[in-house]
């Protein structure tokens, strides 16, 4: 038996999972509350002025996913959660009657500041993508895209302060002209935190860049209550 498999015993006996819907111990999300999320099954394409499209695997506003997202997020962190949740994504493109081809992208993950990475001790973005990478057999660059000053979560702001709060926050620190991007996070709202990244991604000369996410709210949705 590999380590991995050892350490995920020892975890699964010493922290056992119960599943975010009905508490049934084992997973976090059962196969019957997974039934009761509403995947996408289309693809409404979303183009702004630096974001070239964004798929989206459901919405925020269910009590579930809400619940997912905010427990993968904020204290206490269930970072086991990024298989399920990157599942719910891997569910949206099965689903799609149209198949999309990203074997000549690279994913790279919305980057969170130093400060707010030290008190989480991971970046959420970045452990959806290393499940996605696997996903789409693309590889996943995660030193790329910095975050190089700490902003306001944007949960707390208005669509105009949300704006503001993220202007000139990323930085480039390895080539990206030329390439195909798939940019992921978690939640899209206003769209604010991944336009920056993607207006700081084309300046630097990426050729095309396309969002994923699990999840998208209206504002005021994503505020941290369940």
């Amino acid at each position: 038996m590999s380590w991995e498999k050892v350490k995920n015993f020892l975890l699964d006996l010493l922290f056992p999972k119960f599943c975010f819907g009905c508490q049934r111990e084992g997973t976090f999300l059962c196969q019957d509350c997974l039934s009761t999320i509403e995947i996408f099954r289309f693809h409404k394409k979303l183009k702004t002025k630096f974001l070239d499209d964004l798929f989206v695997a459901t919405e925020y506003k269910n009590a579930i996913v809400k619940k997912m997202i905010l427990s993968f997020k904020y204290d206490p962190f269930v970072k086991e959660l990024k298989k399920d949740l990157a599942n719910l994504i891997k569910v949206h493109f099965q689903l799609l009657d149209e198949k999309f081809d990203f074997s000549d992208f690279v994913l790279i993950p919305i980057p969170l500041d130093k400060k707010r990475l030290r008190w989480r001790g991971f970046n959420q973005a970045q452990e959806i993508g290393k499940e996605l990478a696997n996903f789409f057999k693309i590889p996943l660059i995660s030193d790329c895209l910095v975050k190089k000053k700490s902003t306001l979560p944007q949960a707390e702001l208005s669509e105009k302060e949300r704006k503001e709060n993220l202007k000139g926050a990323f930085i480039i620190e390895k080539k990206v002209r030329g390439k195909k991007i798939l940019l992921i996070d978690d939640v899209f709202t206003t769209g604010a935190t991944m336009e920056e990244a993607a207006k700081t991604l084309k300046e630097a000369g990426a050729e095309k860049v396309v969002g994923i996410v699990v999840a998208i709210a209206k504002p005021g949705d994503d505020k941290l209550t369940l």
